[in-house]
């Protein structure tokens, strides 16, 4: 029997389970998605395949019912394990009508649903930071025991944007974590060619927070340092900026032609430790699954998948007379 890793991080065997059924729903949406591009029924597609047991890692180290998350575009993982749903992610996927997050006027991608605290993202890469950093100086401004978390890839960790949130948030000591899921591609350039430093997290002490480098693929290690970092956060010790290395196992997009810039048996390789293989194979080495349950888990997951589905591709797409609703602001 293996080393009870979970138990050790205060995971209980339910509790990590239920992450695992994330993780795989997450990469079970994607695939559809990827099918449904493909097949000409939805337009566009940017991926998490490759990095959902850090966005699920991360997503459970939280208090769901009243922290604050600030997505990137591949954040599936994320905003599943805050409330989203399948049919919510399709009905953006196919701009319907009904999608959450800006009634079939944004690209997929861009997550946002009040009533889960997920805050809306914008097209420009790592905007999103200066929000995170405002959340959290409005909570400890206003006294309220919240952690905001926003995450973006170590391209955008380059941006102005990110630089100028995380010197707010050290100076202010805010309840904020910021999180760099390093995908080692920042679209067609690799992580040698954009940062001078050896990690993302090195750039911390700039800033006055501590930074850490973790194991993306490993979602019990990435629950234990985000949940350090929101601990510290509510104790008003300050903002942690937390990097997790993994790799992205599909091209940036589905428009993209990854082909040109990196090698098949390079993917090959990453592939060998897919978190969805190494926590499956985890979760079955110290009994808390077996392949019975794993079958279960997969025929019932793609239930959830094909009605979301049906569901999106059949509802309306938005009336011509909202065409300004979402745009301009209500009188």
């Amino acid at each position: 029997m293996v080393e009870n890793r979970h138990l050790q991080a205060g995971i209980s065997d339910e509790k990590v389970l239920e992450m695992y059924k994330v993780m795989l729903l997450a990469r079970r949406i994607d695939e559809r998605m990827w099918l449904l591009n493909r097949s000409g029924k939805i337009p566009f597609v940017v991926s998490c395949q490759g990095q959902e047991a850090a966005q699920v890692g991360a997503a459970f180290a939280l208090n769901r019912e009243r922290d604050y998350v600030l997505p990137y575009y591949r954040d599936l993982g994320v905003v599943l394990a805050f409330g989203m749903t399948a049919r919510d992610l399709m009905l953006s996927s196919f701009a319907k009508a009904e999608d959450p997050n800006s009634g079939g006027r944004q690209m997929p991608g861009h997550f946002g649903q009040k009533k889960n605290r997920i805050v809306t993202g914008s097209s420009p890469v790592t905007t999103q930071v200066p929000h995170a950093v405002g959340i959290a100086l409005a909570a400890k401004m206003e006294g309220k025991d919240i952690v905001s978390f926003v995450t973006f890839g170590e391209g955008s960790s380059n941006q102005g944007d990110f630089h100028e949130g995380a010197n707010f948030a050290g100076v202010h000591k805010l309840p904020v974590i910021l999180m760099c899921e390093n995908n080692q591609y920042a679209i067609s350039v690799p992580i040698e060619k954009q940062l001078a430093c050896g990690k993302v997290s090195d750039r911390a002490i700039g800033y006055g927070m501590p930074g850490v480098t973790v194991d993306g693929n490993d979602p019990i290690e990435v629950y234990r340092v985000v949940k350090e970092a929101a601990e510290r956060g509510r104790r008003g010790e300050g903002p942690s900026l937390i990097e997790t290395v993994s790799y992205r196992l599909t091209p940036h997009s589905s428009d993209d032609d990854d082909s040109q810039y990196r090698s098949p048996e390079e993917v090959s390789e990453a592939k060998k430790i897919d978190s969805m293989i190494t926590f499956g194979a985890y979760l079955k080495a110290t009994g808390v699954m077996d392949d019975q349950l794993e079958k279960q888990m997969n025929e019932e997951i793609m239930n959830i998948v094909n009605e979301a589905t049906d569901y999106a591709e059949n509802a309306p797409y938005p009336n011509e007379d909202t065409l300004s609703k979402y745009v301009y602001a209500d009188k």
